[in-house]
């Protein structure tokens, strides 16, 4: 998946001139992965729910969800530290090891508030998750890219669906431009041509 140049510039906590900010929607782990490659992220901040596990997912679930993310994280070789960060109270049996990469569990993390966590991780980095209002201010808040993942989920809980369209409404704000080539979720569509499972799904695809 090959990106073309886009970003948005802002100024940081300290008014100072900050790094760009990217905005890439992705549709499964694969695309994600792929982005922060080609990104050539250096940290991983990676919402746990529901990209690790369900909402309402087992301690099995999560133990295991934070292995197989691992795993495939090794397969992008310029990331040196990735951080599970979910607001939840959730968390895992142990941290997983990973050769190579520096591994942290962020349980209550008060996201997007919180960033002293994060300030000593590796640049550039990337914020993956499904809500703008959370990872997606965070992401802005460190100058990290933004990887907006969008599923075709069905059982959405609905707390998440709906700061997920409240989120759709502020996103130009915060990101005003997103990488060449991926269609937005207004338009009702994702990265892969499909209709956004989220949202706008009754509208037609642009010509």
């Amino acid at each position: 998946m090959r990106l073309a140049p886009a970003a948005v510039h802002w100024f940081g906590e300290e008014g100072r001139d900050a790094v760009t900010s990217d905005y890439v929607r992705v549709t499964g782990l694969a695309d994600l992965l792929a982005a922060a490659g080609e990104l050539s992220v250096r940290t991983l901040i990676l919402d746990v729910e529901p990209l690790v596990t369900p909402w309402q997912g087992s301690q099995e679930s999560l133990d295991q969800g934070l292995a197989r993310i691992l795993g495939d994280v090794r397969t992008v070789p310029s990331v040196r530290a990735v951080v599970f960060a979910t607001n939840s109270a959730r968390r895992p049996s142990a941290v997983p090891a990973c050769d190579g990469v520096q591994v942290r569990y962020l349980a209550s993390a008060e996201k997007p508030l919180r960033t002293a966590p994060y300030h000593d991780l590796p640049r550039p980095g990337a914020v993956a998750g499904d809500q703008l209002p959370t990872d997606g201010v965070l992401a802005r808040r460190l100058g990290f890219a933004f990887l907006h993942y969008a599923p075709d989920l069905t059982g959405v809980p609905l707390g998440p669906e709906l700061m997920h369209r409240w989120g759709e409404l502020v996103r130009p704000l915060l990101f005003r431009r997103s990488r060449t080539g991926l269609r937005s979720c207004r338009a009702g569509l994702t990265a892969a041509g499909r209709h956004c499972p989220w949202c706008a799904r009754s509208q037609r695809r642009p010509r």
